[in-house]
């Protein structure tokens, strides 16, 4: 068994693949697990592991009488007249989706095996082809691994270097796009369906980041006024002078879309939901901003009336200027809140669960004057409330959907919660106040709720206990009952209580399992720098740990 690693070289997605060589068992590897996103035909990836008689085809999205594409891997060592009997056995079975065996569209991935090759075999025989199918940047010749492995994003174990990842990757992707379009990649019928199908989002983003890099990165309100106001003949000839860099980053979209997919459905065949954390509001500095301004509180020259923030509390005496602009909740009304529905049902193509940040802003949103240095002169202004929560019901369905209802709560958010149906969140940080029976103490909780020990925004639970005062501390050790764990331990008291607790789903950060202080707390919220950039040492889950987290989770009935 050995390991390949989609490199953070790709720049999109870090995917660990485990592969077999020479007819070594695969773990849990067929085709289909890898192939999504393809809407008005059928890919059909033909593989076959070096002489083996093993074929898999992957196929997605069948639709009613969709053309067949297959694709041979090159560098596969087989004899021409043997791939070619078999190759007639394989179209004689693509034929019956030509005619109509699946009327309607169905994710589906398919593992034939031809011959005399069990199922089991072709899982067996997969190898190191079953990598990453929609894309394979070394496997399809668009880099080498050479160019991969000498990329510099960085030796930190502990820390990511953001600058060195941003600069290195985008390098070896330049390099990937020149032999892409040299290849002929643009012109197939997977890329071109791609472009149409997001065309809606992707047109506008693209022209947005070849607009940005031509003026040096500054941000849109900074660009010649022509094309900062999107004035017609301003978009066509940036369309035309940048048309380049426009298919370069389409490309990359194109990269990670595929590599995306491949990751998220191999994570679900293990039985694995991704969380998808979405903020409420977009930067001002966007594609989002600049290509739909009537979607948000502007002026004639597109610039903010008012910006986002929250108000001042006990934890900040001027409050935090978040600066994002503000939805224009009158016009998304008109539109039957177009914009959010792409927005949401884009959300649940990348993920199984979306937690919606900041759920109290559609109720009452805080509204600062532009250009206002403090959030302390901001005012409350209605939202939506449950009109945009009824239309998403309506156009989308029942979605599984958590709603971000921390921090000071009024009745009316409460009460949109509780129409909405959506789960709120219960943090145990905030539970912990000597003296006080908070909502976030277990014993308040309703079965419609998550339970986090901490958050991104938190510290972790060790950096986090070993702050509180004594008064805390003695409260924390009489409501767990266990006065006699060693404070270093304590952190697995923490983890058995929200797991013992009643709500309906429980999430531990891993910093949390790993005991680990706060010098690995992964967000300061309204601060700049040293965010984000904690990285789990490679092996720090151990066999030990893994074993305890298992025995936890089972003894806590989860």
């Amino acid at each position: 068994m050995w390991s390949i690693a989609l490199r953070r070289a790709l720049g999109l997605a870090e995917v660990a693949v485990e592969q077999a060589l020479q007819g070594a068992a695969v773990t849990s590897l067929v085709a289909g697990h890898f192939v999504h996103g393809i809407v008005n035909g059928v890919e059909a990836v033909l593989l076959c592991a070096g002489g083996e008689l093993g074929f898999a085809v992957a196929c997605a999205e069948f639709a009613l009488n969709a053309p067949c594409e297959v694709l041979f891997r090159r560098g596969l060592h087989v004899g021409l007249e043997l791939f070619a009997e078999q190759l007639r056995e394989l179209r004689g079975v693509l034929r019956l989706f030509e005619g109509g065996l699946f009327p309607v569209q169905t994710n589906l991935g398919i593992a034939l095996a031809m011959r005399d090759a069990s199922h089991a075999q072709v899982h067996a025989h997969l190898g190191a082809l079953a990598v990453e199918i929609r894309l394979q940047l070394i496997e399809d010749e668009l880099l080498t691994k050479e160019e991969c492995d000498q990329a510099d994003f960085g030796e930190n174990e502990e820390e990511i270097d953001y600058e060195k990842i941003y600069n290195a990757r985008f390098k070896v992707l330049k390099l990937a796009y020149k032999r892409a379009k040299k290849n002929g990649l643009m012109e197939s019928k997977a890329y071109r369906t791609y472009l149409e199908e997001e065309k809606a989002w992707l047109a506008d983003y693209a022209l947005y980041m070849a607009v940005k890099d031509s003026f040096d990165g500054k941000s849109w309100d900074q660009w010649e006024e022509d094309i900062r106001l999107r004035k017609p003949e301003a978009i066509a000839a940036y369309q035309e002078q940048l048309s380049a860099e426009i298919d370069f980053y389409e490309f990359l979209q194109y990269l990670f879309a595929g590599q995306w997919a491949g990751l998220k459905a191999y994570a679900n065949e293990q039985g694995i939901e991704i969380i998808g954390d979405i903020p409420i509001y977009v930067a001002f500095d966007s594609a989002d901003t600049w290509a739909n301004p009537k979607l948000f509180q502007l002026d004639e020259e597109n610039l903010p009336v008012a910006v986002a923030g929250c108000p001042p509390d006990a934890f900040s005496a001027t409050g935090q200027l978040w600066g994002n602009p503000l939805y224009a909740w009158d016009y998304h009304k008109k539109t039957g809140y177009d914009w959010w529905m792409k927005r949401v049902a884009c959300c649940f193509k990348l993920y199984d669960i979306i937690r919606i940040d900041h759920f109290r802003g559609f109720d009452e949103y805080y509204a600062i004057p532009y250009g206002d240095e403090t959030a302390e002169n901001g005012e409350w202004m209605p939202g939506p409330g449950m009109d945009l929560f009824r239309t998403m019901k309506e156009t989308l369905g029942d979605l599984p959907i958590i709603a971000e209802d921390l921090g000071f709560l009024t009745d009316t958010v409460r009460q949109l919660l509780k129409d909405s149906g959506y789960p709120g969140m219960k943090v145990l940080e905030f539970a912990f106040v000597a003296g006080e029976d908070s909502d976030y103490l277990p014993h308040n909780y309703d079965k419609n709720c998550v339970v986090y020990t901490g958050t991104h925004d938190n510290d972790t639970l060790q950096g986090w206990y070993q702050t509180l005062s004594e008064e805390d501390k003695e409260m924390t050790k009489e409501y767990l009952n266990n006065p006699y764990t060693p404070d270093e331990e304590v952190h697995w008291d923490f983890i058995s209580l929200a797991m013992r607790s009643v709500a309906d789903t429980c999430i531990i950060p891993v910093q949390d399992y790993l005991g680990l202080g706060n010098k690995a707390r992964i967000n300061m919220p309204s601060t700049l720098g040293g965010n984000w950039m904690w990285r789990m040492k490679k092996g720090a889950f151990t066999d030990e740990l893994i074993k305890k987290i298992r025995k936890t989770t089972e003894v806590c009935a989860r």
